[in-house]
């Protein structure tokens, strides 16, 4: 039986992750613009359950990509933003010692009680010991980002963000996660996903990662865009701004790229200039908007004073 070409878009509206073609489609309902090369990583982690280790300069979209697929498979998203120091404590669990230390005091009235018809001193440790093991266990436990998206039954996207700032340690501790989905508590035993999280690690290339981590997950590198895709994404960010407009800032955004700069404009912040420039009610660049609104996407003082001589002839050269 042949499907027409309406019912297949159809079919692939219904369901976003049953081709690339229809990821990109659902992407773009939930306002971000893929290129083939993201939606088919993507497809790729879905299908294959594999984490997803996606590098790249600071502002390309790579958080913005796991908050989008969230979005669009309508799934809870948990976020981990790592720091140098991040421990198992913080990234999995904690026990709830306040919580231990109120029932300890509940409890020790009561412990003669229970001590109280014990025959031996062996029977009395038994029955201290078996007290002891209720205060760590699941109502005392405190979980943190990963224990939480490992009991999603309904499965999360987990936003593990800038890996790159936590230390090798930590890194490692990690594996376990990312290749089998679950975790080993020593008071408790294995805690294992019943849905796997669809797992999104961030990099912005601080330090060398694992080759052990890189193994694990497929790699994604968003480079800085060209300018048809750029014009989409500011086109579908900021709607109210006019074609002629968008062609004008992103080819000068392109320009300014090709400097040599301590930062270059990311996508963010062409984005950023956009919503300026709307806000302002420009119709078109001239030299002293650009100069008024320098600083939008340039973050760093001495690119400010290295490119304003030069914004008549780089705006010539758009």
């Amino acid at each position: 039986m042949t499907i027409s070409g309406t019912a297949a878009r159809d079919a692939s509206a219904a369901n976003p992750l049953s081709s690339v073609d229809a990821l990109i489609a659902g992407l773009g309902s939930v306002d971000y613009i893929a290129s083939r090369r993201i939606a088919t990583a993507l497809y790729m982690a879905v299908n294959l359950q594999k984490p997803v280790l996606v590098e790249g300069s600071a502002g390309v979209g790579k958080t913005e990509l796991a908050l989008s697929t969230a979005r669009l498979l309508g799934l809870p998203l948990i976020r981990m933003q790592c720091y140098e120091g991040l421990d198992e404590s913080k990234a999995l669990y904690e026990w709830k010692y306040g919580k231990q230390l109120l029932y300890t005091q509940i409890l020790k009235d009561r412990m003669g009680e229970t001590l109280a018809d014990a025959a031996t001193m062996d029977d009395a440790m038994d029955r201290l010991h078996g007290m002891g093991d209720l205060f760590f266990s699941e109502p005392f436990l405190e979980p943190r980002p990963l224990m939480r998206a490992l009991k999603e039954d309904g499965g999360c996207v987990l936003l593990i963000d800038e890996i790159d700032k936590s230390d090798e340690a930590f890194e490692a501790f990690l594996l376990e996660v990312l290749s089998a989905y679950q975790v080993s508590i020593p008071e408790l035993g294995v805690v294992v996903a019943k849905t796997p999280p669809l797992v999104f690690l961030t990099s912005n290339n601080v330090r060398d990662l694992g080759d052990a981590l890189k193994r694990r997950c497929l790699h994604l590198h968003i480079p800085l865009p060209e300018a048809a895709l750029e014009e989409k994404i500011v086109a579908t960010r900021v709607p109210d701004i006019e074609a002629t407009l968008t062609r004008e800032l992103v080819a000068f955004v392109q320009t300014l790229r090709t400097l040599d700069l301590r930062k270059s404009p990311s996508i963010s912040e062409t984005v950023d200039w956009a919503r300026a420039l709307v806000l302002l009610h420009a119709a078109s660049l001239d030299p002293a908007l650009v100069r008024d609104t320098l600083n939008v996407i340039l973050k760093f003082e001495q690119d400010i004073v290295a490119v304003e001589p030069q914004i008549v002839e780089l705006l010539a050269r758009r």
